[in-house]
């Protein structure tokens, strides 16, 4: 048997091949150090880049989670634009929080960083919840990534995703407005989905 390590496990086996990419958004350049075993390692993807299209269209604000942060492009831009925000990177694979450790710092972006899988290792409540999710690890890892985002969302705080349609956006909104009773799809784009639920208050 060949055992295929997925960039959402813990792979710090894996051999070194660290580059250096470059990424223009929104006026700014920024600069991200990538290597084996992360997702999109050959530079920022096309769904995490709609993703972040729609969200700095979003009213940003208080508390944010980059969930399953990957080297990092969610939480460092997220933070620039939205300074006054408090962004937390997560990921369950450690090479990943690394990168982003490193990525965070290269582009002066003051986020905390901490490895998890999924919430096991956080305990805060966040305004916002951001996330490109590993489709491949099934839709029983996605969907409690839902369920957890719900979980520690504050009452008007909202959950973000990107799901490109031939991958389950359509069944992802449904699982959303079941868990919060609404879903938005805010963009579509190239085939992605970036769909947004938010926490209603009592």
């Amino acid at each position: 048997m060949i055992f295929i390590a997925h960039y959402f496990t813990d792979n710090r086996n894996l051999s070194e091949n660290r580059k250096e990419h470059s990424f223009r958004f929104s006026g700014h350049l920024f600069k991200f150090v990538t290597d084996n075993g992360v997702f999109s390692k050959t530079g920022v993807d096309k769904g995490t880049e709609i993703l972040l299209e729609a969200c700095v269209q979003e009213n940003i604000r208080g508390s944010v989670l980059d969930l399953g942060c990957g080297y990092g492009p969610v939480g460092t831009v997220i933070k620039t634009l939205f300074p006054d925000c408090r962004v937390i990177c997560s990921d369950v694979n450690p090479r990943a929080a690394e990168l982003t450790a490193i990525n965070t710092a290269l582009n002066n972006a003051e986020c905390e960083v901490l490895v998890s899988d999924g919430f096991d290792k956080i305990d805060d409540v966040f305004d916002s919840v951001i996330t490109n999710p590993p489709i491949r690890a099934g839709k029983a890892v996605i969907y409690r990534m839902f369920d957890e985002a719900y979980a520690h969302l504050n009452g008007g705080g909202s959950f973000y995703a990107v799901i490109r349609r031939k991958q389950g956006a359509e069944s992802s909104c449904r699982k959303l407005e079941e868990i919060f009773q609404n879903c938005d799809v805010i963009s579509r784009d190239k085939g992605y989905w970036v769909l947004k639920s938010t926490k209603l208050t009592d």
